[in-house]
């Protein structure tokens, strides 16, 4: 997707008030969306990062029938306080935290990892219930190439044996984001 900059400036001053409003006053501020990039239907993640460049929570969905903006709304909740892997975010973390938006492009089934392209190519993983995903800013964040990259993500995310995705019987997904930064 093609965002202007205007709608960019809005998906992160629309996380950013998320956040806020939940921490500061215990619920989501009054918003609706006119930007028409904002009101099409697009799984995204959120990612939070300290100043330093540590992450500190994301939260994503592949795939959402809700506008846009909605799923921001939801994933800025989800990454800020629901990460799993993190306390919620403190009301004195906010001023230090940097914001990421990840908008994903339609899922594209592949049958080999050679079709997969690190750094371009975010990749999803399944096999039966064990599922997992890295974007494809993980492989420029690692320097992993696609051999690491792959072997992670099956054994870190999906909780498979790490060679699964060389051995067949495994659904892979490639997708490429539209990455929006602070």
């Amino acid at each position: 997707m093609i965002f202007t900059g205007q709608e960019k400036q809005t998906m992160l001053k629309l996380v950013r008030s998320v956040i806020a409003g939940n921490l500061f006053k215990g619920r989501d501020p009054e918003l609706t969306s006119t930007d028409k990039g904002l009101q099409k239907k697009s799984g995204a993640f959120v990612t939070l990062t300290k100043l330093n460049g540590e992450l500190r929570g994301c939260i994503g969905q592949m795939v959402s029938e809700a506008p846009l903006y909605r799923t921001l709304i939801m994933m800025a909740k989800e990454a800020a306080f629901n990460d799993p892997r993190f306390s919620p975010l403190t009301k004195e973390e906010l001023p230090n935290i940097k914001i990421e938006i990840s908008v994903l492009s339609p899922l594209l089934p592949v049958k080999n990892a050679s079709e997969i392209v690190i750094g371009k190519h975010g990749v999803l993983v399944k096999k039966g219930n064990a599922s997992g995903v890295f974007l494809p800013q993980v492989a420029a964040e690692t320097g992993w190439d696609l051999e690491e990259f792959m072997n992670n993500l099956c054994s870190g995310k999906a909780g498979l044996p790490a060679d699964a995705w060389k051995k067949g019987g495994i659904d892979m997904y490639t997708f490429t984001v539209d990455s929006i930064k602070e």
